[in-house]
């Protein structure tokens, strides 16, 4: 099933299979010579289909904002980003090169058969323009039994599903906030949520549809939004009750044995009263929108031990309940009389230096370069115990 949405079942078998056989030689050849080398090679795999159009802006850009820019503005390209991700990898004694795999099936299979990398770190979160698709490139390392990082196919599938994690946290005693999906289109949806609500679409991730005007607050305003899902993300509409209160990000690291880092919050006193107090994809990716400014972290995040503890409790179940491993976002609202709900669990999170996971990393007293070697560590262990299990 995983293979058969990458590509149709005939041109698998023929392409997949065939190549596979062809390839195993130049396979081991290629493994003998990293082992050669004393040193294990990691292949950063990435998917950006069209690079070309990243322009870095100039200079001038960031002169006319109507606010004062709270932090440094980036101006390096993912593929830079990820050329620099590698050099660090090197740095701790690895062999390591990056792959852009550009929508490119056929280049991932005779990437990956030709030049067998010890282990693979993923970076991969869509393909063809499907964020759905994700689970299927895991699942091809997986049917080439080499070792990667972050989350499997099954999890990266059920994080997809905003409501399906609802319901599987919900399972296991978890709060989220109540919710109710619009599938269809209709001239007036009813629902028994009570405002503020926030509308999101069903099957993104990454703050991807949840822009300033996602908290609504009226029927009205629901009706725009829902339909404006419906036709701009081709998917269900997820409404849920918007939950006043403190955010906090909640970073987990490790395969078996898992751990809590400090707690991050994001600090909304800033956000000025025409923009909601939500991380938006403008808050979140967009570096010229004064949101992105006025969503200040805090790590770690000054909290009651009580809810301190609870929140490391719950941010570690979902972890497990969700089935990631190696790390892992688990975004919470603290609700005005001290109530935690999980509003997403982020398999795979962004490893930006200074920011998101890598924030609470630090606080935790490990170097940057430290933590992507545990990473790439816990993968190559797993390639170790699957290998001894099938001696």
């Amino acid at each position: 099933m995983i293979v058969v949405n990458l590509i149709q079942g005939n041109e698998f078998i023929e392409v997949f299979f065939k190549k596979m056989k062809k390839n195993k030689l130049n396979g081991v050849i290629n493994g003998m010579k990293m082992r050669e080398s004393g040193l294990p090679t990691v292949a950063v795999i990435y998917n950006e289909p069209e690079p070309e159009l990243y322009v870095k802006k100039s200079p001038s850009n960031f002169d006319n904002l109507n606010f004062i820019p709270y932090f440094e503005v980036e101006n390096t390209t993912p593929m830079e980003d990820y050329e620099t991700f590698a050099h660090k990898i090197e740095s701790r004694g690895f062999n390591c090169y990056t792959l852009n795999l550009k929508d490119d099936f056929h280049l991932l299979i005779n990437e990956l058969t030709k030049n067998r990398p010890d282990v693979i770190f993923n970076f991969v979160e869509l393909f063809y323009n499907n964020p759905k698709l994700e689970m299927n490139v895991t699942g091809i390392y997986e049917l080439l039994e080499i070792p990667y990082t972050g989350a499997p196919p099954l999890a990266l599938a059920n994080c997809q599903s905003k409501v399906f994690t609802k319901r599987l946290l919900g399972s296991y005693g978890i709060k989220t906030a109540n919710f109710e999906l619009k599938k269809t289109f209709a001239e007036r949806y009813k629902h028994s949520l009570r405002f503020p609500i926030i509308v999101k679409p069903a099957f993104e991730d990454a703050s991807v549809g949840i822009d300033f005007n996602a908290v609504v607050h009226n029927n009205s305003e629901l009706n725009a939004k829902i339909n404006y899902i419906f036709s701009e993300f081709k998917q269900a509409a997820l409404i849920e009750e918007f939950i006043e209160g403190r955010e906090l990000n909640i970073a987990v690291m490790g395969d078996e044995n898992p751990i809590v880092l400090p707690i991050s919050e994001i600090d909304f006193s800033a956000m000025p009263d025409h923009l909601p107090n939500i991380v938006s994809y403008q808050a979140k990716w967009d570096q010229m929108h004064e949101a992105y400014h006025k969503t200040i972290p805090i790590c770690p995040a000054v909290l009651p031990k009580r809810v301190q503890a609870k929140a490391e409790k719950i941010a570690l179940m979902a972890f497990k309940a969700m089935g990631v491993r190696d790390y892992a976002r688990i975004d919470m609202r603290l609700s005005t009389d001290n109530e935690l709900f999980v509003l997403e669990v982020n398999p795979n999170p962004d490893l930006t230096e200074g920011a998101g996971f890598m924030r609470s990393v630090e606080a935790a007293g490990f170097t940057y370069d430290e933590v992507l070697e545990k990473l790439i560590r816990f993968a190559l262990q797993r390639g170790e115990k699957h290998k001894s299990r099938f001696k």
